[in-house]
């Protein structure tokens, strides 16, 4: 007698494949991914050589807004709460009573409406080293939401709808009379030379 010699089955592999990458899919659609924390900016285009302009502005248009390395807010050299930062863009921008301290105005020729005062206000964004990225974020949003509520404020006493309600001229307008310019200088190292 001759005897049979056992042979081990084999596993039949050719799903497991597909199971991996199914679950790896499942995985992915099913976790959450930690948002990454960013500003959301439009710049504008890098001018040609030749298309270079020097622009000047006048010291009174410029709102001066530093951040330090305690994370304590300063506007034009005056310490402020973050709380109130949103307030002292608006009123800096729109200045109201035309404070010759504040920024100026002048009239432009917007299509559609006419000839409108545009406030000619720039804020000057600064920072130092040691800041910490959550105070550069809050002063970032005090500063777009000054810009937004101008904007919705406009829009509503304009077409009595809020900015982002409008169509794409009306937007067009809006933006023209409320420019946001915002500038950024690089932060300041305060190290001591050793």
């Amino acid at each position: 007698m001759t005897r049979n010699k056992k042979e081990t089955p084999e596993l039949n592999s050719t799903s497991t494949a597909d199971i991996s990458f199914l679950l790896i899919c499942f995985f992915l659609m099913t976790s959450s991914m930690d948002q990454s924390m960013g500003i959301n900016r439009l710049l504008p285009p890098i001018p040609e050589e030749e298309n270079k302009v020097e622009i000047q502005i006048k010291p009174h248009n410029v709102l001066q807004v530093l951040v330090d390395g305690q994370d304590r807010l300063s506007v034009n050299k005056k310490q402020i709460d973050i709380r109130d930062l949103k307030l002292t863009t608006k009123e800096f921008i729109q200045n109201p009573a035309n404070d010759p301290a504040k920024s100026s105005k002048k009239e432009e020729n917007i299509p559609g409406i006419g000839l409108v005062p545009v406030s000619e206000a720039v804020i000057s964004l600064q920072n130092v080293r040691s800041t910490s990225y959550e105070a550069y974020l809050r002063v970032q949003n005090e500063l777009t939401a000054a810009y937004n509520e101008l904007r919705n404020e406009e829009s509503t006493a304009r077409y009595g709808r809020k900015f982002d309600d409008l169509n794409e001229n009306q937007r067009d307008v809006i933006t023209k009379i409320y420019r946001q310019r915002i500038s950024e200088s690089p932060p300041k190292d305060t190290r001591k030379n050793r």
